[in-house]
């Protein structure tokens, strides 16, 4: 059973074959997933000069040093080989005359971004794994389902509870479930995220008794387009950047100029936290693309789009910035394969944290988890078929969701507390405020929060995204990220 169909869903349900697979996702073909969404491409060390070792070292000091070295250094090993197999299922990367065209984003110190179709990598790929999933023999598709319960029976799992759209429960047996349901962005006032990374499936596995791990770690994009809007904010590419975009502070100044060694391409957290800044000291902050000119058509479409959506033409004109809830890089607790401290409950994906990302994800290592770690733990499932498992004798269930009102409440409470720039009081403050709301302190989403909450309170200094303004002094990511064993670790 694997529920979600975003890349890591696709790439366990494909790499699985010929055990039988259940997949279960809200939409289809992949609609409802972050990935699809996503305008970045594929970190992977293709260009001449590059290897996996400085993919790997990129990796691990965006990470704050926090990483698991050993998936760090698998990860960047197999990314050549995760763009040839997208490439086999029908994925059509942009290349030029050389090879792949390679963009730059923030924390690479290489060109080694491959695309597709321009900032539509995430559409390209989900459509091109969802048409293969569609025809794949062992692979019966539930969509439009959601999950609501997990199955127990003596201390391992054995199924699911789905609800359809009109309400109607249905229970299927199975003894190895993997969730791929995505991250927690929609639990936040501003996001990239689509409404179904609500942080379900994270609920739902911490209930039953699985182990969480870095639920603190929550990146933000610093470029969200800074407009007033109902759902998602439209997310503008860091490939922008990459190209020779310019982000400025509101007297036009080049907003990073001697904040970071990398200027506008420093790792996400760090920008993120320049732009939250400038915001609330002099209330706006732009990305100035103007420079990129008639490519903008040609390399970045989707960007163009969304500026001339809202009014902007991004040729002639900045677009207006602000950060967002991107990624989770905390989640289940698994191991190198996927596997949960709960028997039979795998985990991959945003959903899930194998240390990978360390404390801060590096751009363009996201979807290349999906497809790596997707494709091992399916393969090691289809070598592992379990026996025929019992009938759940335990159901797991989320229980009560919070009411419109009260979810605007949390998203609200969320972004002023857990953002970017985070402090003991506030944090405080929004565990109190939960706790004395019945309608999220009874709610799955309430009890969620509060455990993201918590373990931001309990990491008092710096790290990676993890920002706390009231650290103690000497505590910061700038010293922990200059250590000796980062000549070491590749």
């Amino acid at each position: 059973m694997v529920v979600g169909a975003g890349i890591s869903g696709l790439s366990v349900a494909l790499a699985a074959a010929p055990r039988p697979v259940w997949l279960v996702s809200r939409g289809r073909p992949g609609d409802a997933s972050a990935s699809a969404l996503a305008q970045g491409g594929i970190a992977a060390a293709l260009g001449e000069g590059d290897d996996p070792a400085q993919h790997a070292l990129d990796t691990l000091v965006a990470g704050a040093g926090h990483n698991d070295a050993a998936c760090v250094r698998w990860l960047a090993s197999q990314a050549a080989s995760a763009v040839a197999w997208l490439a086999g299922q029908g994925v059509a990367f942009d290349r030029d005359g050389s090879g792949y065209c390679l963009g730059r984003e923030g924390g690479h110190g290489r060109h080694r971004i491959v695309h597709a179709r321009g900032d539509a990598t995430g559409a390209a790929i989900v459509a091109a794994l969802a048409a293969r999933v569609a025809g794949a023999p062992h692979v019966t598709w539930f969509d439009a389902y959601a999950l609501q319960g997990i199955g127990l029976h003596a201390g391992r799992v054995a199924g699911v509870r789905l609800a359809d759209a009109a309400g109607e429960i249905t229970e299927l047996q199975a003894g190895d479930v993997v969730l791929a349901t995505g991250g927690i962005g929609a639990l936040f006032a501003a996001t990239t995220n689509p409404p179904g990374a609500d942080g379900a499936g994270l609920a739902l596995a911490l209930d039953a008794g699985a182990a969480a791990r870095d639920l603190e770690f929550i990146q933000f994009h610093p470029t969200a387009l800074g407009v007033a809007a109902e759902g998602p904010l439209p997310l503008l590419t860091e490939a922008l950047r990459g190209a020779g975009a310019v982000l400025r502070d509101g007297e036009g100044r080049a907003l990073m100029a001697g904040r970071h060694p990398l200027g506008d391409l420093a790792p996400r957290d760090v920008v993120a936290r320049e732009v939250w800044r400038e915001r609330h000291a002099r209330g706006s902050a732009w990305l100035d693309a103007t420079a990129l000119g008639d490519s903008l058509a040609a390399e970045f479409p989707t960007a163009l789009a969304i500026g001339q959506t809202h009014g902007i033409d991004p040729c002639r004109k900045w677009l207006p910035v602000a950060p967002a809830a991107h990624f989770h890089m905390g989640g289940i607790a698994v191991d190198a394969l996927g596997r949960s401290t709960l028997p039979g409950l795998h985990a991959v994906g945003e959903v899930a944290c194998n240390g990978v990302h360390g404390a801060n994800r590096l751009a363009s290592n996201s979807l290349l988890e999906g497809v790596a770690f997707g494709r091992r733990l399916g393969a090691w499932l289809a070598r592992h078929e379990l026996a025929p498992v019992a009938a759940a004798g335990e159901w797991i269930t989320l229980g009560n969701g919070a009411s419109p009102c009260d979810l605007r409440m949390l998203r609200s409470t969320l972004a002023h507390s857990l953002g970017p720039v985070r402090n003991g009081h506030g944090l405080r403050r929004a565990l109190a405020e939960i706790a004395a709301t019945p309608g999220l302190a009874g709610a799955w989403q309430g009890r969620l929060a509060t455990k993201l909450l918590q373990a931001a309170l309990a990491r008092r200094d710096c790290l990676g995204a993890h920002w706390r303004e009231d650290a103690p002094a000497g505590n910061s990511i700038h010293q922990r990220i200059a250590t000796p064993a980062y000549g070491e670790i590749p």
